[in-house]
């Protein structure tokens, strides 16, 4: 039960600290967002296994049919995530499938740098999907 209250307020925090990102395409909304684990409280970053720290980053992603009228349906997908820096340096970024209730998020951490630059590319193959959606943000990391 616990969990369940700790992994929205995660995101809910997230989002209030930085914009949420959100990309429309196909009757399908991405939406993505990163920043530094530091601002995770200490209990939800325990509870997932999160080392709290200024030089790790941290994205989250979660992929919802579209329906008019309501709030859409979370999606089970393959979700592939790559970062590249402005020098073209590919990273790539395992994600891992975080399950509370209805709701299903992909979650990853790892390390930056001071002022570090990542543009990340998100690909989400739903079932019975052959084509993945895709969507694009960038983020600048302050690790001091």
């Amino acid at each position: 039960m616990k969990r369940l209250i700790l992994l929205p307020l995660l995101f809910l925090f997230a989002g209030m600290a930085l914009a949420e990102n959100v990309t429309r395409t196909a009757g399908y909304a991405i939406h993505h967002n990163a920043f530094t684990t530091d601002s995770l409280a200490p209990e939800v970053a325990r509870s997932y296994g999160i080392q709290r720290s200024t030089s790790r980053g941290m994205v989250n992603i979660a992929v919802i049919r579209e329906t008019p009228g309501t709030t859409g349906a979370a999606l089970e997908a393959k979700v592939k995530v790559v970062a590249h820096n402005l020098m073209g340096q590919k990273r790539d970024i395992p994600v891992r499938e975080i399950r509370e209730g209805d709701a299903i998020y992909y979650i990853a951490d790892f390390p930056v740098a001071h002022r570090e630059h990542l543009i990340f590319d998100i690909d989400v193959l739903h079932k019975g999907q052959v084509t993945p959606l895709h969507a694009r943000f960038e983020q600048e990391f302050f690790t001091r």
